[in-house]
């Protein structure tokens, strides 16, 4: 069962006690009414002379009396019927009256309620972490109980904005920070392997140091993209996914040729920020091709209109894997196994900067475990 709003509870409360004090003050005036009524045609049996009853005219005065008696009875109930039934009337009347405006002054109440109600949803709707926080209530009106919730409200909303956007500067500059040393290292590295007199042990150490400072390198540059796609878009080309996906798995291809990709590549035109889209289908096909079967294993990458809206759809083969593990998957620096990435098969940022760069775009990104093994990834994005 539905339960009632406080609107339609507050109005309830309003009516019922209206009404409950309407129902006492009838009961009250019927009361008083029937004591103080007074009697009929101005004249009380006790005026009339008593005469006895055995005489002609005393059986004619106690007629008189009888008749009397009837007719202010009869008076004083059509006069206590008339006040209950047309009380009644005006209590109903003026019962729904009251309900109705009611109605409307809980309604007038609780708007800064709604107001704060509707900043809250449409906060906690934002695609992204941290977005929307930038709004605020400015509630206006009297410094009461509301106005100052309204104003609290806002305040932690200030302090939770500063607070994101401290994080993201924080991640963007390390990052940056970070790229001029490795690309130092690398240049080191690579002059000292490539001199004449270098020994083969220098080399071979050499080839094992710059493959580190490649994986520190995708390291910092998954942490940029990540960065920037926590960002609002302020700008839009328009981007056909079909492009994107056809350029991407050629490239990605290349890093796994025993594993089969097929493509199912229909028009799936969109807007967007083109170097994000390309990194998430980049992203979404590397770890197809990464974690697979690479014996028997495929690939099957999809782009088309569903619903009106543009969606690339990337299956793989590959372990099973548990439906309850699949959300995880989309946090930074988190696999399947819910350790902290360690060794050859990537950093964990793969899936979370698809799921960042889809909701940059106001789209979504969801994942489905298939029943053989291997997963299936959704992205869908809102038309151009």
């Amino acid at each position: 069962m539905k339960r009632l709003t406080i609107r339609a509870r507050l109005t309830l409360i309003y009516g019922g006690l209206f009404l409950l004090a309407g129902v006492v003050l009838l009961a009250v005036t019927y009361v008083l009414v029937d004591q103080r009524m007074p009697q009929p045609f101005g004249v009380s049996l006790r005026d009339l002379p008593k005469t006895a009853p055995t005489t002609p005219s005393g059986q004619n005065v106690d007629n008189l009396r009888a008749l009397l008696q009837e007719v202010q009875d009869e008076a004083k109930r059509n006069a206590l019927e008339s006040l209950l039934t047309q009380g009644g009337i005006a209590l109903i009347v003026v019962s729904t009256v009251a309900i109705a405006f009611g109605w409307l002054l809980a309604g007038r109440a609780l708007q800064p309620l709604l107001q704060i109600t509707g900043t809250a949803r449409r906060i906690a709707g934002a695609d992204t972490a941290g977005r929307g926080l930038h709004e605020r209530i400015a509630l206006t009106g009297p410094p009461d109980e509301v106005r100052e919730l309204a104003d609290t409200f806002d305040e932690m909303l200030e302090r939770l904005d500063r607070s994101f956007d401290g994080q993201r500067r924080f991640v963007a500059n390390a990052s940056h920070e970070l790229r001029t040393p490795l690309a130092l290292n690398r240049a080191l590295v690579e002059l000292a392997i490539t001199r004449p007199d270098a020994s083969a042990e220098t080399r071979r150490l050499g080839e094992s140091l710059l493959a580190v400072n490649e994986r520190h390198e995708r390291l910092i540059d998954g942490l940029l993209t990540l960065a920037d796609s926590e960002n609002e878009l302020t700008e839009r080309t328009p981007v056909d996914l079909a492009e994107v996906c056809a350029h991407t798995t050629d490239q990605a291809g290349k890093q796994a040729p025993d594993v089969r990709v097929r493509r199912a590549l229909a028009p799936a035109p969109t807007s967007g920020d083109p170097v994000l889209l390309e990194r998430l289908t980049f992203n979404l096909v590397e770890n197809a091709l990464r974690h697979n079967l690479p014996a028997d294993g495929w690939v099957e990458v999809r782009t088309g209109l569903v619903d009106g809206r543009p969606t690339l759809t990337v299956t793989n083969t590959g372990p099973v894997i548990p439906g309850y593990d699949v959300e995880t998957m989309f946090q930074p620096f988190r696999r399947l196994s819910r350790e902290r990435v360690v060794g050859a098969r990537g950093f964990g940022l793969g899936l979370s900067i698809v799921r960042a760069v889809a909701r940059a775009h106001g789209g979504t990104a969801e994942a489905q475990p298939r029943p053989d093994g291997g997963l299936i990834v959704t992205v869908t994005l809102p038309p151009a």
